[in-house]
């Protein structure tokens, strides 16, 4: 389903003119070689754009439309028409010079091979130069020397003939068009994607720009040992799993496009994430992103558009409309070596998508603090929660990052490494962030078997009589308490009792109830009266005591009514400063 899903995009995306014809894939370039008729190079010229890393934006390599890379392992196996400098010039910074010069000798053979016989100036001048070159010319080279530390970093380096691009003259794209479609002896197997016999590919196409993966490319589908290839297929590689050559090559460009461009994928922890809509059209991912790809949603357009393709209703988005019932798509790869692993593979209408990301934010919110300005919360930012900011790696979990988008985007219910992760770092700082408390009140709204719901509301519900929620309340009001008793204080009892105060409050909370006296004999009498008066009336609800334990469910209700009650006199605060 994976590779039919992105083969059918490739088609799409290529009757729009968006990718090239079979054979061609988009490549970093960061050099061109200009040569003149007689094959001497005239000027280097530099390809570079401003390109997102992170939050932030550097110069990086082009990306073109070349004929598509070689599929190589240790072997040598030159590009047409372009590579790096150990194939286009024979030297590199290896420290390996017989093997550079095998490889410039690889790539004159393949040119010759390809363009003998082409008239055109522009291939024979290519061809002048090939066999011109020695690579003990490049560190005295009038024109190189200045780039050769650039040059040998493994960069790719193109041809141009009098300012023209070699790879964008028809006639040369024709040869090499013609001989991407030769399949020789290639042995013919019905293709899986296809269902027709048709020569199969026996190594798969590399793809790049995975985080984590290697920089020169990874494969999605391989077989490289005995232990994995089936019956009779021993060194048979692809024809394990029979693709064939063009249809391996329509999903490779495909996944390349989309992990190339940013309006496409988005990284969650170790996980590269790509997602299209059937039919190739550009807006609906565009529109994914948007929702997924910033730390928020504050975009009131951006919600309304949201709601109306939830509700099945067609929807405008920069001049396109969206269709609810267009299927959509979303692959999850993460590195394993020299290959690709599938985290998960999503794909259902994109109403159902938007549908189940409203619940999603509906069932995150939760009172947020005053100086809070975000009105959502993005799944990195759910992420993080689980993270210690203050350790080394403050990378989530690779395999938690997975379960979660896939019960964001699915409507199930969340991993429950999420919710234990997010307990630990409670357990680990005795701090209930706005986030952790989003994630505790979605977490137990979606469990089938938890009926306690009136606590999982928005904001404080003075109403409820849950024994696990009144308790928090009570220590939030215990906390505020002894602050206002002792201003400063450097040890709060959220730092001494928080712990076990949400596991067993049958053995703490007489402790704090005691404290508490001692802190009101310290306050006012409007102060003592506002404290003891809530205080009462929180025991007074408490109608069977105090629990002996907690499970893990309850814990998280007692840190949602502290998170509630704790926010509730904050906005009092603020309130009060305000009048």
């Amino acid at each position: 389903m994976i590779l039919q899903s992105l083969a059918a995009l490739y088609e799409d995306l290529a009757a729009k003119g968006t990718l090239d014809l079979p054979g061609w894939s988009p490549v970093k370039v960061s050099w061109g070689l200009d040569l003149s008729r007689d094959g001497s190079i005239q000027y280097i010229v530099p390809y570079q754009e401003e390109v997102e890393r992170g939050k932030k934006k550097v110069w990086g390599p082009v990306v073109m439309n070349l004929p598509a890379p070689v599929k190589r392992t240790v072997g040598i196996d030159p590009n047409f028409l372009y590579d790096n400098s150990s194939y286009v010039l024979g030297v590199d910074d290896k420290g390996k010079p017989a093997r550079s010069r095998q490889c410039f000798e690889a790539f004159r053979q393949r040119h010759h091979e390809l363009l003998d016989g082409l008239a055109h100036p522009a291939a024979q001048a290519l061809l002048r130069f090939l066999d011109g070159w020695s690579p003990e010319m490049a560190t005295q080279h009038p024109v190189l020397a200045p780039y050769m530390e650039e040059l040998c970093k493994g960069v790719n380096i193109i041809f141009l003939f009098d300012g023209e691009m070699l790879h964008t003259i028809p006639e040369i794209k024709e040869i090499w068009q013609l001989h991407f479609s030769d399949d020789g002896d290639a042995k013919l197997m019905q293709c899986l994607v296809y269902g027709k016999r048709l020569p199969v590919q026996i190594l798969h196409p590399s793809i790049k720009g995975v985080q984590g993966a290697q920089s020169s490319g990874a494969s999605l589908v391989s077989f490289n040992a005995s232990s994995l290839e089936s019956y009779g297929c021993d060194g048979g590689q692809g024809r394990n799993a029979p693709v064939s050559t063009q249809a391996a090559f329509a999903y490779g460009a495909a996944l390349n496009y989309l992990i190339a461009h940013p309006d496409h994928h988005l990284r969650m922890g170790d996980t590269t994430v790509v997602y299209w809509a059937e039919g190739g059209e550009e807006a609906y991912a565009d529109f994914l992103g948007s929702i997924l790809g910033s730390s928020t949603i504050s975009n009131k357009e951006l919600g309304d558009t949201i709601k109306d393709i939830a509700k099945g209703k067609a929807a405008n988005w920069k001049g396109v409309l969206l269709n609810p019932e267009n299927r959509f798509f979303i692959l999850g790869l993460a590195p394993n070596a020299a290959r690709l692993s599938v985290r998960f593979f999503l794909h259902h209408a994109y109403g159902d998508l938007m549908k189940n990301v409203v619940r999603h934010q509906e069932h995150l919110e939760i009172i947020k603090p005053a100086y809070d300005q975000w009105n959502e919360l993005s799944v990195w930012w759910l992420l993080n929660e689980t993270v210690n900011q203050k350790s080394k790696d403050k990378q989530p979990s690779p395999q938690l990052a997975g379960d979660l988008a896939r019960a964001i985007w699915m409507g199930t219910p969340y991993p429950a490494t999420l919710y234990e992760q997010t307990q630990i770092r409670i357990r680990a700082e005795h701090k209930v962030t706005r986030g952790r408390a989003a994630i505790i009140k979605a977490y137990l709204t979606r469990q089938p078997n938890y009926t306690n719901k009136e606590v999982l509301t928005v904001s404080l519900n003075e109403e409820s009589r849950s024994a696990p929620y009144l308790l928090g309340r009570l220590f939030s009001v215990l906390e505020a308490l002894q602050e206002e008793a002792n201003p400063g204080i450097n040890a709060t009892i959220r730092d001494r009792y928080f712990n076990a105060a949400c596991a067993t409050p049958v053995i703490v909370f007489p402790t704090l109830i005691k404290l508490a006296q001692t802190h009101l004999k310290k306050l006012k009498t409007g102060r003592k009266i506002h404290y003891d008066k809530q205080i009462g009336q929180i025991l007074a609800a408490l109608e069977n005591g105090y629990p002996a334990r907690l499970n893990l469910q309850d814990q998280g209700v007692f840190q949602i009514g502290y998170y509630h009650q704790t926010q509730k006199r904050f906005t009092k605060k603020e309130d009060e400063s305000n009048g």
